[in-house]
């Protein structure tokens, strides 16, 4: 009879083994390839380091990509088409792991909601909201919640994660009402009044925000022989444009562009873009501007020029007009090129004209 009990298991193992098998093999080769992939990255990474004399123990993705593209230049247009060298688990999308053994018994209870790790996340900040209400109960039968304002968590600069980040954590697709359905539980918790208690589990679904601050502190001015103080701004960029503006205080209104006056430019949009940051600060006639400018086209050398002199009047305005002129975007440096032609285009954009025939 044991022998028979032992046959009759054995079929049934093999049975099940049969029907778990495809799915083993899919997890398991899947984990191979990344571990091949892994070593072959570091021998790579070995070989670069050799070739450009830096140490293979601390070379770094920063020096690496810095290395690609100087062994390997590329005039290619879209900067995903150029070379790289990243590590596997960037490139190749993530895959999870065996969910159930061989017997076909899910490791996580939560297997056959379709989405496990997802509502998982639900079912712990809801589990975590229970935690916080007892707190509060204990609480208020302690009678000791007076002060409520050192309990309430502080997250200001920071935000949720995105949708496509909570994605590939939990390595699920994710509709977009699976998402808000996790927003309005994670505010929920939130908003609770001991929500510092849960600090730790509502910062890992929060991102802090990279503080952008850029500095327009004004430099001091210097002075010429005339005793008039002037403010030189080099290298004002602008396109393949490239300007020198010197702002001189006080001045006539006097504007010399390349020996020229604001003729120089032919178009009454080029002349506009030298008067704008004038006339924005009610300098216009208060002071001297002497620029020369190199390079590009009439409306990038206009805007190479608009942009040395809303720098240089910075030491020439108060706080409130630098903030009105940072507001109206002069102080930002403009970073657009010029979009290259398409083959089989007329310019960048720009199509021929379709014909049947």
């Amino acid at each position: 009879s044991e022998d028979v009990e032992k046959e009759v298991s054995s079929k049934e193992t093999v049975k099940l083994s049969k029907a778990m098998k495809a799915y083993l093999e899919r997890a398991r080769s899947y984990n191979e390839f990344i571990s091949r992939e892994n070593q072959q990255f570091n021998i790579g990474k070995r070989h670069l380091a050799n070739i450009m004399g830096l140490d293979p123990e601390t070379i770094t993705q920063e020096q690496i990509d810095e290395s690609i593209e100087y062994l390997f230049p590329s005039g290619l247009y879209e900067k995903k088409a150029r070379p790289l060298m990243k590590p596997p688990t960037l490139i190749f999308p993530p895959r999870k792991d065996a969910q159930f053994d061989e017997t076909g018994r899910p490791f996580h209870f939560l297997f056959y909601t379709g989405k496990p790790n997802y509502y998982n996340i639900l079912h712990d900040l809801v589990q975590q909201m229970q935690t916080l209400n007892t707190i509060e109960d204990d609480q208020l039968k302690k009678k000791t919640a007076t002060d409520l304002s050192n309990n309430i968590l502080d997250v200001t600069g920071s935000q949720w994660i995105a949708k496509d980040e909570l994605e590939k954590m939990v390595v699920e697709p994710l509709t977009d009402v699976e998402y808000k359905n996790f927003l309005s539980a994670a505010e929920r918790l939130l908003a609770h009044k001991y929500s510092s208690f849960a600090k730790d589990i509502i910062m890992k679904y929060r991102k802090t925000l990279v503080e952008m601050t850029m500095s327009f502190e004004a430099p001091k001015p210097e002075y010429d022989e005339n005793g008039r103080t002037f403010i030189t701004v080099k290298n004002c960029p602008r396109k393949n444009a490239r300007a020198d503006v010197t702002v001189r205080s006080p001045g006539t209104g006097l504007i010399s562009i390349n020996g020229k006056d604001i003729e120089y430019f032919t178009t009454i949009q080029s002349r506009n873009q030298i008067l704008y940051p004038l006339d924005l600060t009610g300098l216009r006639g208060c002071i001297d501007i002497e620029a020369t400018v190199k390079g590009g086209g009439e409306t990038g050398q206009a805007g190479a020029i608009r942009w040395g002199i809303s720098w240089a009047l910075r030491s020439f305005v108060s706080k409130d007009m630098l903030e009105t002129m940072r507001l109206a975007g002069l102080l930002t440096r403009d970073f657009r090129r010029r979009e290259r032609k398409k083959p089989g285009q007329a310019r960048a954009r720009k199509k021929f004209t379709w014909k049947k025939r």
